[in-house]
């Protein structure tokens, strides 16, 4: 594993956090807090006509309200930022990082900007695992286990339903613009995929199942959304991260150690007929994930690995049958002292 210089760790830290900065900056109206349950979220509030609109800032933190209380400092200086932005972004392709291709980097953006990562969405698959670069500090193979032409959006559909914000323009809007067709599913009136004319290029949208796997509503995101299980663990707690595309974009995406112990999960949910290449792959990643995680990050991983396997068996199973195809990963999951309950 090739690890990035340290001018390149330093100069994605500040992408992320001048990106950050930018997204609250653009969003107009008076710092609101909500408390729902246990939780607290951060709407900017402003009146549309007779009505007030509250669009969602974030989940409340230390963080969130550190730039809350710097906002107008931040909406002065939106201009220098984006300049420092793109010279940033110039220096980490300069140091070897990878560029979000022009493809996916014009649909992420425009997603992007129609508010999809603010409202919750999350990037999963491989678009997801060729946005570790920078978290990790490590540059990515080209190979097979980084290529895709799918970009896989996620969202729980509690947080979808409480957010009480939408995306705007709409995504099927979003989606026309850039040439993508709906594509037609057996459940109508619910579209959670879109295909682009030519490239073959697909957004498909997920959400975390409890049994069974229908397709659900995603009224923040206004798409249907397949719903898996296993997904749940996939993406709690997602993080920020830069997509590396004009001056940066400003995406979520899973913690690189539940990717790397869902991806063991659904390998042995592939394992009959077509799913035996996406099978490898998935084993492929998280191999590669948990090799570069285990050196710098061993307690982040031991802790995801033992929180799936004390779910229940049947995850139990489906990881260790992954792992008798990944003998030198299960090693190393076992030299952490991770938990092996219930085997």
């Amino acid at each position: 594993m090739t690890p990035l210089s340290s001018i390149a760790m330093s100069a994605y830290t500040d992408l992320v956090r001048l990106l950050k900065d930018d997204a609250l900056s653009g969003v107009e109206g008076k710092p609101t807090l909500k408390e729902r349950g246990d939780k607290g979220y951060w709407y900017a509030a402003r009146r549309v006509g007779t009505e007030m609109r509250f669009i969602y800032i974030g989940e409340d933190s230390e963080e969130t309200r550190a730039r809350i209380e710097r906002i107008e400092e931040l909406r002065a200086t939106a201009k220098d930022r984006q300049a420092e932005r793109s010279r940033l972004v110039r220096l980490l392709r300069a140091e070897g990082m990878t560029p979000t291709d022009r493809a996916t980097g014009s649909i992420l953006s425009a997603m992007a900007t129609a508010g999809t990562f603010r409202l919750g969405g999350t990037i999963v698959g491989t678009n997801a695992f060729r946005l570790y670069e920078g978290e990790l500090g490590i540059r990515l193979p080209l190979g097979g286990m980084a290529n895709t032409g799918d970009i896989d959006i996620a969202q729980f559909e509690k947080l979808s339903l409480a957010l009480q914000d939408q995306v705007d323009p709409g995504l099927a809007e979003t989606f026309s613009a850039l040439k993508f067709d709906p594509v037609p599913g057996l459940d109508k009136g619910r579209t959670w995929r879109w295909a682009q004319g030519g490239s073959g290029q697909l957004v498909e949208f997920l959400t975390p199942a409890f049994g069974e796997e229908t397709i659900r509503n995603l009224p923040a995101l206004g798409v249907g959304a397949q719903a898996l299980n296993y997904l749940n663990f996939l993406i709690a707690e997602p993080i920020y991260a830069a997509a590396l595309y004009r001056a940066g974009i400003l995406v979520q995406i899973p913690r690189p150690e539940r990717y790397a112990i869902h991806k063991l999960i659904i390998a042995d949910r592939r394992r009959d007929g077509a799913g035996s290449f996406k099978s490898a792959k998935d084993r492929e990643q998280a191999g590669f994930l948990i090799e570069a995680m285990a050196e710098d990050r061993p307690d982040d991983l031991a802790r995801a690995y033992t929180t799936a396997r004390e779910v229940g068996p049947r995850w139990r199973e489906h990881m260790d049958h992954s792992l008798k195809r990944l003998p030198e990963t299960r090693t190393i999951l076992e030299s952490l002292g991770a938990s092996s309950s219930g085997r």
